[in-house]
């Protein structure tokens, strides 16, 4: 059989605005794990889309040996009919077994089922491993959290019988424990996978890196730690050679300095002599007209010796990468500070929906409390978090909020995607000037082009940003902050923009998140989460 591999052939992708996303790659992946990086909206999700068969490239090719698998980071985003098979990505070969057993002899129904006679029997048991055990085939996935949705997926993609895996931001909405199985599932795959992620975990797994940056794909031979060893010493190499640039065009320039007042002394001199000397008008002209045409020629190899050191100086800083380039969240000035024996919202024996067999919740949340609910997946985070912000009711009990906040959810379904991010920061925030809320998107990392375009054509991390700045932007800041998994999808830098916020935000802050060194680091004052049949709220 021909080894697993995937091969760009001078592909270029021009977004709908105009704007060249990348052009002209060409590069081969074989079959062995690679990781591809890049800060949020350099393209990468549109690239595995490309390689995948899902999105046809402006010009260029790919050419495809073996199958294909490709779980997409937007996978959440579901129809309302959706089933566990079909988000597993096997409807195909469940269908063609269903022909088959109907008598069909197609040949195009064998090649969807390649063999996989057992496929029904085959699932249940991946999903029972999985930690799911009930959820039949045909159950609607609307009802499952993020993380079991996404486990779902991953076990799609482990029976797929596909050669190549593409999975983007696979690591999204798991908690620790499926984190680690995802890890395991991985490290034993066999064929050619090509993985989106910001978990560096599951980076330092892969055998290659491929970044995404500058129009440009590198391959870095060794794990990610291996890659960012790699970057810092090309960085520091950038660097000194930036600096011997600027030392070298700052020395030349002092030259020229000199060489130019030396002509002008010599130039003034001469003029000096000529009033001086006893010589023909016509002599007198022809030695100035020869002495200015000197004098032009040398400015004129004075200039282009400047603009060349200049253009030295522009090559060296451009050959510096810019992966911590400064990302700014702008923390939401609150017009007061409520006391810290406010209550600001209260759950009295509330029932949560789809979670009969879980305990009923009781919570009083006092203003300035700063709170991470905590648990593993399906526990029900999400479902608390939305009856806390009023979005669904529950089974039974009471929910009273007192306070203004905002929310956002993990499918960050407030945004418009047929709107541009700059037109819902206006709707969010009518009374802020929009030199002002261009600003802020710019220091978020949203140039002018993506902040004018529709957000469905934003990159994850794009769109969470955008999210957040309609969260966070409003004209009257929110008293409390409702965060369902607000890391997902953000880059290194992007991540820790979003801790320096919360980090100074005054007011009440709930969220849900499985990544424990940002709840670390947030100061929290308390944890929720399930113990011994019961949701408990412990001091932290």
């Amino acid at each position: 059989m021909t080894e697993p591999r995937l091969t760009l052939h001078g592909v270029s992708y021009v977004l709908p605005t105009g704007k060249t996303l990348f052009s002209d790659l060409s590069a081969s992946f074989a079959a062995q794990r690679t990781g591809l990086v890049g800060r949020n909206g350099m393209g990468k999700s549109l690239l595995a889309r490309i390689l995948a068969g899902e999105t046809a490239p402006s010009s260029g090719s790919v050419a495809r040996s073996g199958r294909v698998h490709y779980l997409a980071q937007d996978l959440l985003q579901t129809n309302a009919d959706q089933t566990v098979v079909t988000l597993a990505g096997l409807q195909p070969a469940f269908d063609a077994l269903a022909r088959i057993e109907q008598g069909s002899c197609a040949d195009h129904d064998y090649e969807l089922l390649a063999e996989r006679w057992d496929i029904r029997p085959q699932l249940q048991a991946a999903l029972h491993a999985a930690q799911l055990p009930g959820l039949d085939a045909d159950a609607n996935v609307q009802q499952l959290s993020c993380g079991q949705a996404m486990r779902v997926a991953l076990v799609g993609a482990q029976l797929s019988g596909a050669d190549f895996l593409i999975l983007d931001e696979p690591s999204n909405h798991l908690d620790a424990a499926h984190r680690s199985a995802l890890a395991t599932q991985l490290r034993h795959w066999r064929g050619g996978l090509l993985l989106i992620s910001h978990d560096r975990s599951l980076l330092n797994a892969m055998d290659c890196i491929a970044e995404l940056a500058s129009n440009a794909l590198t391959f870095y031979g060794g794990s990610y730690d291996f890659y960012l060893n790699s970057k810092r010493q090309q960085e520091q190499a950038a660097l000194q050679t930036l600096a011997q640039a600027k030392l070298e065009r700052d020395r030349q320039q002092r030259s020229l300095h000199e060489q130019h007042q030396r002509q002008q002394r010599q130039q003034a001199a001469a003029n000096r002599a000529g009033k001086n000397a006893n010589q023909a008008k016509l002599l007198l002209g022809t030695q100035k007209a020869r002495s200015q045409a000197t004098a032009g020629r040398l400015a004129q190899q004075q200039t282009q010796a400047r603009e060349a050191a200049q253009q030295r100086v522009r090559e060296a800083a451009q050959a510096i990468d810019w992966q911590a380039a400064s990302i700014y969240l702008h923390v939401p000035p609150l017009q007061e500070l409520l006391p810290p024996e406010r209550v600001v919202a209260e759950l009295a024996a509330v029932q949560l929906p789809w979670s009969c067999q879980l305990p009923a919740v009781s919570l009083r949340l006092q203003a300035g409390q700063r709170i991470a609910i905590t648990g593993p997946n399906g526990c029900g985070k999400s479902t608390l978090l939305r009856v806390l912000a009023g979005e669904i009711e529950p089974l039974q009990g009471r929910r009273q909020m007192t306070t203004s906040f905002a929310w956002l959810d993990q499918r960050l379904s407030s945004l418009d995607d047929e709107l541009s991010v700059i037109a819902q920061l206006q709707q969010a925030a009518p009374r802020t000037p929009q030199g002002l809320q261009r600003m802020r998107l710019a220091q978020l990392g949203l140039d002018a082009s993506h902040m004018d375009q529709p957000c469905r054509l934003l990159s994850g991390g794009e769109r969470l940003k955008a999210a957040l700045a309609c969260v966070l932007y409003r004209d009257a800041a929110p008293q409390m902050l409702l965060l369902d998994e607000p890391d997902n999808h953000l880059d290194l830098s992007s991540q820790q923009a979003l801790q320096a916020m919360l980090c100074q935000y005054p007011g009440t802050l709930v969220l849900v998140s499985h990544d424990e060194a940002l709840l670390q680091a947030l100061q929290l004052t308390h944890r929720l989460a399930i113990s011994e049949a019961e949701w408990k709220l412990l001091a932290v």
